[in-house]
């Protein structure tokens, strides 16, 4: 048993062991079993930070490994039902990787590459007698070890994306890193399997990928694997009834991923918020607001009238082809957008193409990055809004109206005037804080229509039912006649 060479179960042992809360995700390795071998087998699964990356590799690790023997480890778990359970079970050479920690140790990615060849070489020579003591290639070591016996090897690379995020401007580093992976596992008969993860999808040079024989699976479309990108809904209701915590608050906080159509939640805060008992920012709290605001300031094509929209409320079109999965590389508003994605701050649909705030969590984050003279005219709105409320609650129409007025003109540079989807905007952005009571939403079905906008109370809020409807040049007794008549209120 090895650190980096076949190494031993007790990363994954300790999460399920000692963890409080540990959710079954082994069906990731039925995946996996599938792609041993074949032509899918090179696999890049970005996700964001805290979504689960290192636990999945270290369950992959702890499950193909020679270094050890989980059988009784992974009885308890779904995988142990399936029919290839025991096939595959601890019977490879596993090469597990974490780039960070190697990155961490030495001062750029030159010495890293050399760094990273001899401790592994050191383990592979102590393992393999056909090795020679001199050399110092892990990929001629690899192959020649494949030549005189056909061993074969998993390869497990975590945070395969660091060098992007910590040397993000250096080309001539980045270019040198994705070349020795190229050469590591493209094409290589030795390879029986190679998995990474990271935050960002692989790097683009042109028009082509270095590392082009993988298989993608990012937040932009995660594919099979979207049940295994966090916690779903039905996990989380299992969690909610075994800690005695609000699922409606839980799916208002912390939901919101839409991968592929299944709704995602984000483990991290998931998992914090059932063991604290509170409902709070977690996921955010391990990193300052000031990544996000750094993004957001700019105002590329736009950008800073999306980012608006999307407080209020508005799913966003946006083009993720142009994004060159690094955090330099902003032609347009969509790139920037798509690295939100990437990190966590947006969902992503990919059937309509549309992008998001997901939930309450992200939101208040969006919140803190606003904090400047940029979106000024928002913040006015948005710290007004407990006001609006209150009046609207008291029927007073007259204020109601002099402050809904008074947004719509701070902000009609980037709200068209009359347009009805800007005026939904508009009073999304006048009732945010109303989002702590109600669940708003927008073109709801009811009746015999859509109501434009519906705040319906949450759970223990006995505040009234508000639908509202848009006119434009017609007076209120029409739109009071359309809710009744078409029956809204149903």
């Amino acid at each position: 048993m090895g650190i980096y060479l076949n190494p031993g179960n007790d990363l994954f042992y300790s999460t399920v062991t000692y963890s409080e809360i540990y959710v079954d995700k082994t069906m990731l390795i039925s995946f996996t079993n599938k792609c041993l071998f074949g032509e899918n087998k090179e696999i890049c699964v970005s996700r964001p930070r805290r979504f689960g990356k290192s636990m999945a590799e270290n369950m992959l690790t702890a499950y193909y490994s020679k270094g050890c023997d989980s059988r009784e480890l992974f009885s308890k778990f779904q995988i142990a039902q399936t029919p290839d359970f025991e096939k595959h079970l601890n019977r490879y050479n596993v090469i597990h990787i974490d780039m960070q920690k190697f990155l961490g140790r030495t001062k750029n990615v030159h010495e890293m590459l050399d760094f990273l060849q001899k401790r592994v070489l050191k383990e592979m020579k102590q393992t393999f007698s056909g090795i020679e003591p001199e050399e110092t290639s892990l990929i001629i070591a690899l192959e020649d070890l494949y030549g005189q016996c056909e061993e074969k090897f998993i390869f497990i690379i975590d945070e395969w994306d660091s060098i992007f995020r910590v040397h993000r401007d250096n080309a001539t580093a980045q270019k040198e890193y994705l070349d020795f992976l190229r050469d590591l596992l493209k094409g290589q008969p030795y390879v029986a399997l190679a998995y990474m993860t990271g935050i960002l999808p692989i790097k683009k040079y042109g028009q082509h990928s270095a590392l082009n024989m993988f298989d993608e699976y990012a937040m932009t479309n995660q594919k099979r694997l979207a049940a295994f990108t966090g916690f779903t809904e039905e996990e989380v209701q299992q969690l909610c009834e075994r800690y005695h915590m609000s699922f409606e608050q839980t799916k208002d906080w912390y939901d919101g991923y839409n991968v592929n159509g299944v709704s995602i939640y984000n483990p991290r805060s998931v998992t914090s918020a059932m063991m604290n008992g509170i409902f709070d920012s977690y996921w955010t709290q391990t990193e300052t607001y000031e990544a996000l605001k750094m993004y957001i300031v700019r105002n590329e094509n736009g950008l800073r009238d999306k980012i608006i929209r999307m407080i209020a409320g508005e799913h966003i079109s946006i083009n993720t082809k142009t994004f060159q999965n690094d955090m330099c590389t902003f032609d347009t508003a969509d790139d920037i957008l798509t690295l939100l994605v990437h990190l966590g701050y947006l969902t992503y649909d990919f059937d309509t193409k549309t992008a998001w705030i997901p939930n309450k969590e992200v939101r208040q984050e969006f919140l803190n990055s606003i904090q400047g003279q940029e979106f000024q005219t928002v913040n006015n709105a948005i710290h007004r809004s407990d006001k609006l409320l209150q009046l609207t609650l008291a029927q007073n129409a007259e204020k109601v109206a002099e402050m809904l007025q008074e947004v719509h003109c701070d902000n009609c540079s980037v709200i068209q005037y009359n347009d009805e989807n800007s005026l939904a905007c508009v009073l999304s952005l006048a009732y945010y804080s109303a989002q702590d009571s109600y669940v708003v939403y927008r073109e709801l079905q009811g009746g015999e229509g859509f109501a434009d906008l519906v705040f319906v109370p949450r759970t223990g809020n006995h505040n009234p039912v508000m639908i509202v409807e848009l006119k434009w040049n017609q007076t209120t007794g029409i739109a009071l006649e359309q809710i009744k008549d078409r029956k809204y209120i149903r």
